[in-house]
């Protein structure tokens, strides 16, 4: 059964570049339903296609990293987001620097 809802996280998440991120709320908001930010938790909890939706890109709204089932979980997660360029301050993505504003 399709996930509307689903799908438009999706598509919203496709377009972050390297180098940003997006909290989950943003993606809610961004998708239609700006209450949802556990739904968009879900959504990428089930993520159908990890190459090509890149759900290491949304982080908690105050910038820390949360579930990530690839890899070694939110070590992966961190260190696939250092790779792209996102700036961290201690265990959080430093938002001012590295939030995606679209």
């Amino acid at each position: 059964m399709r996930n509307i809802f689903f799908e438009k996280v999706y598509k919203m998440t496709k377009k972050i570049p390297k180098g940003k991120v997006a909290t989950y709320g943003q993606l809610a908001r961004l998708s239609g339903s700006p209450k949802a930010g556990r739904a968009v938790g879900m959504a990428m909890k089930k993520n159908p296609d990890l190459s090509s939706i890149p759900c290491h890109r949304v982080v908690a709204s105050n910038g820390s990293l949360r579930g990530y089932s690839a890899g070694k979980g939110i070590s992966t997660k961190r260190k696939m987001l250092m790779k792209e360029g996102v700036i961290f301050q201690n265990d959080k993505v430093d938002l001012k620097k590295s939030k995606w504003i679209p």
